[in-house]
């Protein structure tokens, strides 16, 4: 009987000392080949972000030139634009908006420092926006190199096409209530003339610059010009239908310098805003 047992107890670790050499024996599957690409070899190297743009730096210190822009005589009376049939165009300015003038002030006077600048600094773009079928605002400038973000607030078509006199710089159409639209004006830009030939009466004016020191006056004449730096400067004051006017001014560090410009009603003859192109 215990001979029995023992036998038993024999094959019976024999048994279990064989299982895995059996399991040892059994082919197993290989694993399929894996193609890699160069990629997988060797990790690829993350792309930098783009740098940010450096956020335009304040002007400060220097001194101020303000003014007023007077006119000398009547005004001639602003032709009439016949309303649109556009709804989108309800509530558009219904007289020619080239001349401005009201208690002999002058608005939409584009004051600015002629000559180039040590000062002069990065900007946001200009925003022009198309409102009511009207530019706004009427007469702006930038500094060289500052573009401008054309916007269309309005439930219609527009396009706007640049001009520098007679030569194109751009012509972007922009569908109703639109996405906005940069776009940087050339060097040799001075003087740069958007329209609408959808709506040919839309024109704005963009006067380009070498330097940041410039204003436009408003419906009260007045301009103002700040953290100018101490120097003697010329001052050109430009309009559209008028022409312009120069003063030398001297600025001192900290200190307000006055100055002041005079258009007339001879200004105004022959020069119909629409003989501009």
């Amino acid at each position: 009987m215990k001979l029995r047992t023992l036998s038993v107890a024999v094959l019976g670790a024999v048994g279990l000392a064989a299982l895995p050499a059996c399991k040892k024996d059994e082919a197993s599957p290989s694993p399929a080949p894996v193609s890699r690409t160069p990629v997988q070899d060797k990790a690829a190297p993350m792309a930098e972000a783009p740098a940010a743009a450096p956020a335009p730096q304040p002007l400060t210190g220097g001194g101020t030139v303000r003014g007023t822009v007077t006119f000398k005589g009547v005004a001639p009376t602003p032709a009439a634009i016949a309303p649109s049939d556009d709804p989108a165009c309800q509530g558009m300015a219904l007289a020619d908006p080239s001349l401005q003038v009201k208690d002999g002030k002058v608005e939409n006077v584009l004051v600015r420092v002629r000559g180039l600048m040590p000062r002069a600094q990065s900007a946001q773009p200009a925003v022009i926006d198309q409102s009511k079928c009207m530019y706004t605002p009427r007469v702006q400038g930038v500094a060289a190199g500052q573009p401008v973000l054309i916007k269309n607030s309005d439930g219609t078509l527009h396009n706007a096409r640049a001009l520098a006199g007679t030569k194109s710089i751009f012509n972007v159409a922009q569908p109703p209530n639109g996405k906005a639209v940069q776009r940087s004006l050339p060097g040799d830009a001075e003087v740069v003339r958007l329209k609408c030939d959808i709506h040919p009466w839309m024109t704005a004016w963009v006067v380009v610059n070498p330097n940041p020191f410039f204003a436009t006056s408003g419906a009260d004449g007045a301009f103002s010009i700040e953290h100018l730096p101490a120097g003697t400067y010329t001052l050109e004051a430009w309009h559209e239908r008028l022409g312009t006017r120069t003063a030398e001014v001297t600025v001192k560090e900290g200190e307000t310098t006055s100055a002041s410009f005079e258009f007339s009603a001879e200004d105004a003859k022959g020069s119909a805003a629409g003989n501009v192109k």
